[in-house]
């Protein structure tokens, strides 16, 4: 894999449309598709939703934890789900939030960004609220690997703000700080970086941040949580263009139906499109 994920991100975007689609199988969506909350649900569930849409989507955010409750046998169908995902063309955002320190985020590192491994993923998302510095296994062996990162920075959950907008002494937000640290590990990267922040898009004015960090803006919040794509520009401003919008439920609620899931996401890809000028 030569090329970065930043350059393969934008391509991506630029062919099929700035979407992300999250597949998360919690047991709520599971039953309104008129599933069972086991193993036979979920492959049902991850392989009509990669089987409707891998070859169309750009971008694809599998929240770990949804499988993980099913032990190996969930991790088992999310192997099967990222390999089939990318071998159709699709990009891989495995979104675990792994945040550790040492040894231990060597291996969080390893398990999603190593070439080799199961669960290789084009990115992963992390936690760097054990210090930025933390997160330099994941970021170096992302480098090697041609894989990216999104950083969680400014997101949509209320409890989020009481530490990401924490002044630090020398007058700069803890968000701010982070955006900071992504924008220097991306600089002078073409056409964009590979180290994103996660934003979400339902916080309104951002002005106050400096989002241009030359990478990828992960903006959770399209759909069930209340934002729209014609809401982007007025959150993301100038950096409009390198935000992935994702959107969960707003696209999986039309399940099990798979032209009704392609039709969403199309609707959504479209709509995005017009909303960022892209």
């Amino acid at each position: 894999m030569s090329l970065s994920f930043g350059t393969r991100l934008r391509s991506a975007m630029d062919e099929r449309g700035p979407l992300c689609v999250g597949i998360d199988p919690h047991a709520a969506l599971l039953d309104s598709w008129g599933l069972t909350d086991d193993i036979a649900g979920l492959e049902r569930f991850t392989f009509t939703v990669v089987e409707a849409l891998a070859g169309t989507v750009a971008v694809f955010k599998p929240q770990s934890a949804f499988f993980e409750r099913f032990g190996s046998r969930g991790i088992a169908v999310l192997e099967r789900a990222v390999a089939d995902l990318r071998e159709a063309g699709g990009l891989v955002v495995m979104d675990a939030k792994r945040g550790d320190i040492g040894s231990t985020m060597a291996a969080y590192a390893e398990t999603y960004l190593r070439k080799d491994a199961p669960l290789f993923s084009d990115a992963l998302t992390v936690s760097p609220y054990l210090g930025y510095g933390s997160l330099k296994p994941a970021v170096d062996l992302a480098k090697e690997s041609g894989a990216g990162l999104f950083v969680l920075a400014l997101t949509s959950n209320p409890e989020g703000s009481e530490v990401q907008r924490a002044v630090r002494e020398d007058g700069r937000s803890v968000g701010a700080t982070m955006l900071a640290h992504l924008a220097e590990e991306n600089a002078g990267e073409a056409p964009m970086g590979s180290f994103g922040a996660v934003v979400g898009a339902t916080l309104g004015d951002l002005s106050s941040f400096d989002l241009d960090i030359n990478g990828p803006l992960l903006a959770p919040g399209i759909g069930a949580q209340g934002a729209t794509p014609a809401d982007l520009p007025a959150v993301f401003g100038a950096a409009v263009r390198n935000v992935v919008p994702n959107v969960s439920r707003g696209v999986l609620r039309h399940g099990p139906d798979a032209p009704g899931l392609r039709a969403s996401a199309e609707r959504y890809a479209d709509e995005i499109r017009e909303a960022v000028g892209a």
